[in-house]
């Protein structure tokens, strides 16, 4: 772990650090709770962010506690990331609590399996922007580059061919602003059609939230390419930065 750790790092550092400044003093806290599929690659997950947080200098708290869902506690937060949740995680309180936070103007970034959760919160399905439906075996795949202006897609190839899990959704809400579409000709199992988002962003309730659906493997948490994405969404949910 410590060398995977310090791997991870050395990514990190090596991507621009211009906003690092912008992110000193902000905390986000990284929510990893289950009650569904345990994904295997939390773990990895926790380390890269925890390596993130220590490149670019704001600081990241981890739990799987919902009773950290209060409003005490969560303004001290400037976003909240979903790391591989999966079900249902938080009570009614816990909820209203969240959806508060939200309101206030601050961040949700959602990873993987955030779309695997909550499915019976209608509002959350909002926010994330659309709920898991299925998914084939894990294989390589290709991505379009819908939006090259971002800064969570600049450093991306107009196709990226990756290998991941590759989920198929449904209630995609209207209001999303995707950046990357999975390209289903390129594998098999896919049945969003040629509109297939993958990774999106939108301004929502008056806060702002970030998704991708990349992130199954423990091998994309030692990736350049995908850490580099979720740090733009990481700075976008925080407020840290415009998506473009």
């Amino acid at each position: 772990m410590y060398r995977h750790l310090i791997f991870v790092l050395l990514i990190i550092f090596a991507f621009s650090s211009n906003s690092s400044a912008f992110a000193k003093k902000k905390k986000v806290l990284i929510f990893s709770k289950t009650s569904g599929f345990h994904h295997a690659s939390i773990k990895e997950g926790l380390a890269a962010l925890q390596a993130m947080a220590t490149a670019h200098k704001f600081t990241a708290d981890t739990t799987t506690d919902a009773q950290k869902f209060n409003t005490q506690n969560l303004k001290q937060y400037a976003a909240i990331v979903f790391l591989n949740t999966t079900g249902d995680v938080l009570n009614p309180q816990q909820e209203k609590a969240f959806e508060a936070y939200i309101r206030s103007g601050r961040g949700f970034v959602g990873v993987h399996a955030a779309t695997d959760t909550e499915f019976e919160w209608p509002w959350y399905g909002k926010l994330v922007g659309a709920y898991f439906l299925h998914h084939p075996a894990q294989q390589f795949a290709n991505l379009e580059l819908i939006d090259a202006k971002t800064i969570a897609t600049a450093h991306l190839p107009e196709v990226w061919n990756r290998k991941d899990e590759w989920y198929n959704f449904k209630d995609i809400s209207p209001t999303i602003h995707v950046l990357l579409n999975l390209q289903e000709s390129s594998y098999q199992g896919g049945s969003n059609g040629q509109q297939h988002p993958m990774a999106w962003y939108h301004d929502f309730d008056g806060g702002r939230a970030f998704y991708t659906g990349l992130g199954h493997t423990a091998e994309s948490y030692t990736d350049p390419l995908f850490l580099q994405h979720l740090w733009g969404g990481m700075q976008y949910a925080m407020g840290i930065k415009k998506m473009k």
